[in-house]
């Protein structure tokens, strides 16, 4: 079987309702402003990791965890060729990032990730 050659996870999102509300508690909370810092998205550094806030996320299914990869057309294909259902297709999200996020065919949801840019801790 063909392994999915996973790097580890790289970012947890969290769906918020308002973005500079939940901005405002996640900075006071870890005493550390954002590095990414957009209407579209708040990312935080932890120890080499993202914490990123989302305000148009999948709110119902709670924070999406996204495993890194170094090829995700690869990766997105291998999931899918295994029974993993789209929620949302391979999206180029600024500075080269790259994002989807599927459904395994058991109905956990999971996001892959390939960052250019991640440095991991």
């Amino acid at each position: 079987m063909e392994m999915a050659n996973l790097l580890g996870i790289r970012s947890v999102i969290y769906p918020v309702e308002n973005v500079q509300t939940s901005k405002d508690w996640w900075t006071r909370a870890l005493g550390i402003e954002p590095y990414f810092d957009e209407p579209f998205y708040k990312g935080y550094n932890i120890a080499g990791f993202e914490l990123g806030l989302f305000p148009a996320g999948i709110k119902e299914n709670g924070p999406v965890t996204y495993w890194g990869v170094a090829d995700i057309d690869s990766a997105f294909l291998h999931f899918t060729q295994n029974g993993a259902v789209v929620v949302r297709g391979i999206e180029e999200v600024g500075g080269d990032i790259k994002v989807a996020i599927l459904r395994s065919a058991a109905g956990e949801i999971f996001g892959l990730i390939f960052n250019p840019h991640f440095k991991s801790a």
